[in-house]
């Protein structure tokens, strides 16, 4: 089973991944930790990383593709991969969908956790003054924030026409996250559309 998981910074993604790891099997495949991995073992690839890190560019899709078709080859028993920060672009969407069909694999579900901005603003600026954690800077996560929201938006609607976008309440307690989340996963196993009968879902008339 192929998962790939859309929530913005604080919503919960990371520790919904790391059950879903642990209770499935799954290999969570992060963009930036791959590329961290790569760099640090020396290879041609992780070499050619390291050179565009280095001058401070951005490392392109084709070479994250390739970390990613890496890492699916280098786990041939997994029982499924999650994508945590990749695609993020359509043209990403299409190169990773290119990559798994050649290998006869295909995203099962894209799940994302749905929040409401404003009340998870309300908790980051809570968190901020009780912890002063950098990361949870009210100014600087409302940016982050920002840029998640017009970096997934394109990729909704790209996954719905597929019927494969699942949308759970994100603000739920984390059990109760895990719990919407597997939901999801008896419907990918039964065969059953992961997708309700939303906006995106009538827009596209599945």
């Amino acid at each position: 089973m192929n998962l790939i998981l859309f929530g913005p910074p604080a919503a919960g993604k990371g520790t919904q991944a790391k059950k879903l790891v642990a209770d499935h099997g799954l290999v969570q495949l992060s963009t930036g930790d791959m590329l961290r991995a790569a760099v640090a073992s020396g290879s041609d690839l992780g070499e050619r990383v390291k050179l565009i890190m280095d001058r401070g560019d951005l490392v392109s899709d084709e070479i994250v593709i390739a970390l990613i078709e890496e890492q699916i080859d280098n786990n041939p028993d997994a029982a499924g991969f999650i994508f945590d920060g990749f695609p993020r672009t359509v043209p990403q969407a299409e190169a990773l969908d290119a990559a798994l069909t050649s290998r006869d694999m295909a995203i099962d579900s894209v799940i994302r956790l749905k929040v409401d901005d404003d009340a998870l603003m309300d908790r980051i600026k809570a968190r901020f003054a009780e912890q002063g954690r950098k990361d949870d800077n009210p100014e600087s996560f409302a940016i982050r924030l920002g840029n998640y929201n017009k970096q997934t938006a394109p990729l909704l609607p790209f996954y719905a026409a597929q019927s494969k976008l699942a949308e759970v309440n994100g603000m739920d307690t984390i059990d109760g996250v895990s719990a919407q989340v597997e939901e999801v996963l008896k419907r990918v196993r039964a065969g059953e559309p992961t997708q309700k009968k939303g906006f995106f879902a009538r827009l596209f008339g599945r």
